[in-house]
């Protein structure tokens, strides 16, 4: 499997606190099943995680992080990558190179406010496709105003978007609402991939065999193998993404 949304890099933001964490979290996704996992830091938060790429600072720390997976034996391939908190900024700071997309491909990871209108978001993804670029929106089940017309997807990917759903969500872990949201959208076919979003070894963890059993027992083992490993393979790989009809 590959999971392209993971706050796996020690010390920069929610994630993982340490090495020993993020070692740990290594051995528990190649545990699972996953051999492709993208290193996913906050990014552009105001106020609380910065991480811009500035003078390849975040990229230094997680090629010593690829080094260390690589020392403690861990068959685990790991990807650059970022997830970048959405503001009007943000087309401006990818021209600037300070933002990272995942793998250095056209794909960049990009998250929004749970609650607030749906047009702040519309808009800016709107001038990231005018720039070239495709954006994953991420865990869009959770937010409140997809959860009230989650027919706005739809809207969104024929603009040119990605999406990105929560094993937590589909495992039930965040509530009624986005475990709804979230099947009514897998249903529908307008779901890119299913990645976890993990943050710690122990809880929100690396581990996504439970979700792609979950996935294979209501939607079929291709459906689920087309969400967790071809289209994130695709993502690497900056190819088209594909989208199915469940």
């Amino acid at each position: 499997m590959v999971d392209i949304h993971v706050h796996i890099l020690p010390g920069v933001d929610d994630g993982s606190p340490d090495p020993e964490i993020s070692l740990e979290m290594a051995e528990q996704a190649v545990r699972s099943g996953v051999r492709h996992l993208v290193m996913t830091p906050h990014c552009n938060i105001p106020e609380m995680f910065d991480n811009y790429n500035d003078d390849d600072v975040i990229r230094s720390r997680m090629e010593k992080f690829r080094r260390q997976v690589k020392e403690a034996g861990i068959p685990l391939e790991l990807y650059t990558g970022m997830e970048v908190f959405g503001t009007p900024e943000v087309p401006f700071l990818l021209k600037e190179g300070r933002l990272m997309t995942i793998n250095d491909t056209g794909y960049l990871l990009i998250e929004f406010p749970f609650a607030g209108s749906p047009d702040y978001a519309t808009d800016i993804l709107s001038d990231i496709c005018s720039m070239g670029y495709t954006p994953i929106v991420a865990h869009p089940e959770r937010y409140e105003y997809v959860q009230k017309d989650p027919g706005l997807v739809d809207y969104w990917i024929r603009m040119g978007c990605g999406t990105q759903i929560n094993k937590g969500s589909l495992l039930k872990r965040f509530g009624r609402l986005p475990f709804s949201c979230a099947s009514w959208l897998l249903e529908e076919g307008m779901v890119s991939c299913v990645a976890s979003d993990a943050h710690h070894c122990e809880w929100r963890t690396t581990y996504m065999d439970e979700v792609r059993m979950v996935l294979a027992q209501e939607y079929g083992d291709d459906y689920a193998d087309f969400l967790t490993r071809v289209n994130p393979e695709r993502i690497l790989e900056g190819k088209e993404l594909l989208w199915p009809i469940a």
